[in-house]
């Protein structure tokens, strides 16, 4: 049902009189929620398989003895973050909080198998769906791209500071389903996980899929682009959510329900 142009009105809609749009087909909708708890497992066994064997290291720290950036970064929590003073290993300080601990590998990679299998299932009904609802012809891109994403970009950033000022900051036209950064991050996102999953299975199965390993230069290219991955996965939930709650009920609404109030999808879509 995404996508769809076909509007209902009077009191029989969610509200009398309202020109109401399906935005997303249902699979769309059951895929995005998944992604989150799948992610969460994912990211949590994935940084326990990461600590047995850090792929970004640097030379060790004559006072810490760490080699790896983010025993670094839980060093600096240890000694900087109320509550977390006295921690009594502070180079694991990350790892104890966002993975299953020490000595887990052989459970870290069992687990991180579990998600990553349902993260593929997930992801082929996510793509049924767009192709269902023809959510897909949202994503392309347009001519007019980079002009709206640089007014977008102007309306994020100041649309914060305008509110707390309070004073008008209209929001840009946009007479798409997404405007052009939304348009961009759903494109790009999708890719991301692809290349997770292809270097995934290129640290899997590096000699029968040696094919897939050589894509990435080696086994340890692999491993680079797949903690990549899953840095720039994790970091795009934050701004997502920010700017869910930023262009309001609606947006938010539509996830759930599929259907939108708003008035600006063009025909086309």
């Amino acid at each position: 049902m995404a996508a769809r142009a076909d509007t209902l009105r009077g009191s029989g809609g969610p509200g009398a009189g309202v020109r109401i749009v399906f935005q997303h087909h249902a699979l769309v909708r059951l895929t995005h929620w998944l992604n989150v708890p799948l992610l969460a497992g994912m990211i949590v066994s994935g940084l326990a398989i990461y600590w047995a064997a850090p792929v970004f290291e640097h030379a060790a720290n004559p006072n810490t003895g760490s080699t790896d950036y983010l025993a670094d970064l839980s060093v600096w929590i240890v000694r900087h973050v109320p509550g977390a003073a006295g921690y009594p290993r502070p180079t694991s300080w990350i790892y104890d909080h966002f993975s299953i601990g020490p000595g887990q590998l052989a459970l870290a990679l069992r687990l991180h198998w579990f998600f990553a299998y349902l993260f593929m299932a997930n992801g082929l009904l996510y793509l049924i769906g767009l192709l269902a609802g023809g959510g897909y012809k949202a994503l392309l891109p347009r001519r007019a791209d980079l002009k709206q994403a640089l007014a977008m970009q102007r309306y994020y950033l100041g649309v914060i500071p305008a509110k707390l000022l309070r004073r008008p900051w209209p929001h840009p036209v946009v007479t798409t389903k997404y405007n052009a950064l939304q348009r961009a991050a759903y494109f790009v996102i999708p890719l991301c996980a692809a290349l997770a999953v292809l270097s995934g299975w290129a640290m899997h199965k590096p000699v029968p899929l040696h094919w897939l390993e050589r894509l990435f230069v080696n086994y340890n290219g692999a491993r680079a682009v797949h903690f990549l991955m899953m840095v720039v996965l994790a970091a795009f939930v934050i701004p997502h959510v920010i700017l869910v709650f930023a262009d309001g009920w609606d947006t938010f609404r539509s996830m759930i329900t599929g259907w939108s109030t708003r008035t600006r999808e063009s025909r086309h879509e």
